[in-house]
């Protein structure tokens, strides 16, 4: 099922792996989150496919933005990436050797039309037709999350997501998936991370398409607001008995001590990264009681998006990695608030420099669950990245196996104070592209070698495997 000339795999990691189930800290069971509770693992297509510009493929503004000087860390492209294009099948045996059930992965919108809008591109679709079809054939429930932050590059051309004409073209394009898909496909994502591509994309510039200032941020926040309550409708209209969710980015925010104008600038953090999000899909506005800024927003409202807000979505993907402490600096514009980076105080910490702090997912799950209009959750992304070595055709990753313990018992520990949690899709499949960063991050269960393409299942995904099977 996997040629093993790519793919390197130990047995005795599986021992090990299991052995370390036994241990205290590692003393989960699935069994205890219940028999329904769905097991997967998520990616993205822009950091995995590669195949950027073959078989009819547009390029996306992933695509223009790599290509700029100082975009990306060492100048890395992801043309090639992890190849999944052309490895995908490979891939997905491993999803199944490491007994996970559901597979997230998401549509390279520029693949299956290479403008944005209007012709179909043939080869683009017979592709995400053979990863369904290998998933359903070996057991695995696939997930199609429509935009994971690859817009198609024409559509930028055209003011991209703070144009309004947007709604238009993501109408066009989820339509055309749900026709292609939906006979096989029974649980979507609109979107992932709105409020990150918007913020890093249209208002910092240091993701693509690269624009800065208030001016871009807001309609870019708006439009995608509104896309994800259309689009949301439009497949449940179409697919009645399907799943239609969202997936938001949350941190647990604390001040960095109990001074009020720290506990003042926590809750405008918190109100940017978090509450922007949510609230306005569940009806409630934009958090313009800690932001006042935002009410420049209502410039772009318009008076067909009040019927909108009546739609609710299946479920909520949550994606939580860490908890960011926060202190009032008033020199920074609309928050007058900084992020303490973790390495400064002195924590524990992933590669990113991200607090590993495993009571935030726990806070995070109760807080949304909290929301009216929030009917079930499923953990859509959670992983870390460590500096993985290769050691004897070995990775021994025991940080990440515990990072994903001590979260996971976090989750538990939600569902059993009555969160309705139903799943947990570990963040990612493959070492890959990580956005700026590069390839100089690393948060897979499996190693890629990105000079060969060689596949090697970490201990960490032995550790999965094992849990999954216990």
């Amino acid at each position: 099922m996997i040629p093993v000339a790519s793919l390197t795999m130990h047995d005795e990691r599986s021992d090990l792996a299991s052995s370390l189930l036994t241990e205290d800290r590692f003393s989960l069971s699935r069994n205890a989150f219940g028999a329904d509770f769905k097991w997967g693992v998520s990616t993205a297509a822009f950091q995995v496919e590669g195949a950027w510009n073959v078989e009819g493929k547009g390029p996306s503004i992933w695509d223009e933005f790599t290509r700029r000087n100082g975009t990306i860390r060492s100048g890395h492209l992801a043309d090639t990436s992890c190849d999944f294009y052309h490895r995908y099948a490979e891939d997905i045996d491993i999803i199944k050797f490491l007994s996970i059930d559901h597979f997230r992965f998401s549509i390279s919108w520029s693949r299956i039309l290479p403008a944005g809008t209007g012709k179909i591109n043939a080869a683009g679709v017979d592709f995400y037709n053979r990863v369904i079809d290998r998933c359903l054939r070996l057991g695995i429930e696939p997930w199609i999350t429509l935009y994971h932050w690859d817009l198609p590059l024409e559509l930028k051309k055209k003011g991209g997501w703070a144009n309004r004409d947007i709604l238009g073209w993501f109408t066009e394009y989820t339509s055309l998936c749900v026709k292609l898909f939906g006979d096989r496909v029974k649980r979507w994502i609109i979107m992932n991370e709105p409020l990150a591509f918007t913020g890093a994309g249209y208002f910092l510039g240091i993701h693509a398409p690269g624009h800065k200032g208030l001016g871009n941020f807001l309609p870019a926040v708006h439009h995608a607001t509104i896309c994800q309550l259309s689009s949301g409708r439009m497949v449940k209209d179409v697919l009645p008995g399907a799943e239609v969710g969202t997936s938001f980015s949350c941190s647990m925010i604390t001040p960095v001590n109990d001074q009020p104008r720290n506990v003042r600038a926590a809750a405008r953090m918190d109100a940017l990264l978090n509450r922007m999000s949510v609230e306005p899909l569940l009806g409630m506005g934009y958090p313009v009681d800690q932001l006042p800024s935002l009410r420049k927003i209502e410039k772009y409202f318009h008076p067909s998006d009040e019927k909108l807000y009546g739609f609710r979505f299946d479920f909520i993907g949550l994606q939580n990695y860490t908890r960011e402490v926060v202190m009032h600096v008033p020199w920074v514009p609309y928050v007058h608030a900084s992020i303490v980076k973790a390495g400064r105080r002195n924590v524990p910490v992933t590669s990113m420099d991200w607090e590993i702090y495993p009571p935030s997912i726990f806070e995070m799950l109760k807080r949304f669950s909290a929301y009216p209009g929030v009917n079930k959750i499923y953990v859509t992304e959670n992983g870390a990245s460590f500096p993985d070595k290769v050691e004897n055709g070995h990775v021994h990753d025991q940080e990440r196996m515990r990072y994903f313990s001590l979260y996971l018992s976090q989750v538990l520990r939600a569902k059993n104070e009555g969160v309705n949690v139903q799943g947990y899709f570990a963040w990612t499949l493959l070492d890959n592209f990580e956005w700026a960063e590069g390839y100089h991050q690393r948060f897979g269960l499996v190693y890629v070698d990105f000079e060969t393409r060689q596949r090697i299942i970490k201990d960490s995904a032995f550790w999965y495997k094992a849990f999954l099977e216990k």
